[in-house]
């Protein structure tokens, strides 16, 4: 089927966002690796998206997939995924994938990438977009705080949102030596911060990389407690 010229403007345009996206947010941010810039150039971050919010994409903030949902603002998406440090071939798990932008760029990056999802709307968004974007990364639905204990042990695992603490359930399914998470920590009391999380011989060793901020994901929110 031809192209109209509309359609080749459109192209274009998303072309230029994204290469603009990746020199003014990504790279100005100390991101260095060239896998993560690489993918960011190529995946189609609007593809990720509804129609009616395509013109958000490459915009340098979270952007809002309604209830309490976003996808997470490129630079700190971005990041994170560089403290992970991602290597060829490993397990991956990312949880809160949402329409899978996040774990398509962590695909290209090399690692064998579960993404897991509950939300019903979200999931039906990423599995047309990874399948024709990213069809590698496999799509699995589930509860977020149980993680996905079919593919563990992981040696790596991306939680695509801020949580109150790491969820402990979630971290027991990293390679018990060497297995890594990363993820937000927003709490009362402290600035949201990005964290890794180790696995160790003695136990997760969680540590503060960089300040920033994103919704917690409304699953993992620990229950309200009652006072008397």
């Amino acid at each position: 089927m031809a192209l109209h010229s509309d359609d080749l403007s459109v192209l274009d345009h998303h072309a230029d966002a994204r290469k603009c996206m990746v020199d003014s947010q990504i790279r100005p941010n100390k991101v260095t690796d060239p896998r993560i810039l690489d993918a960011m150039r190529f995946l189609p971050r609007e593809r990720f998206l509804p129609a009616s919010l395509a013109a958000l994409a490459y915009a340098d903030e979270d952007v809002p997939l309604g209830a309490g949902r976003v996808m997470m603002e490129p630079m700190v998406l971005a990041r994170l995924l560089q403290v992970a440090a991602p290597q060829d071939g490993e397990r991956a798990l990312v949880v809160g994938a949402g329409t899978g932008y996040g774990a398509a760029v962590l695909s290209l990056c090399g690692p064998r990438v579960t993404a897991l999802e509950e939300s019903a709307a979200l999931l039906a968004s990423a599995r047309d977009a990874l399948a024709a974007e990213a069809p590698g990364v496999q799509l699995v639905s589930g509860p977020l705080a149980a993680g996905w204990a079919a593919g563990a042990p992981y040696d790596l695992i991306v939680i695509e949102g801020a949580v109150p603490e790491v969820p402990p359930g979630i971290a027991a399914q990293l390679k018990a030596d060497g297995g890594r998470l990363v993820t937000v920590l927003s709490g009362r009391g402290r600035t949201a911060a990005a964290v890794v999380a180790v696995a160790t011989p003695a136990g997760i060793v969680s540590q503060a990389v960089f300040d920033c901020a994103t919704p917690v994901l409304p699953s993992l929110r620990p229950a309200p407690e009652f006072v008397f």
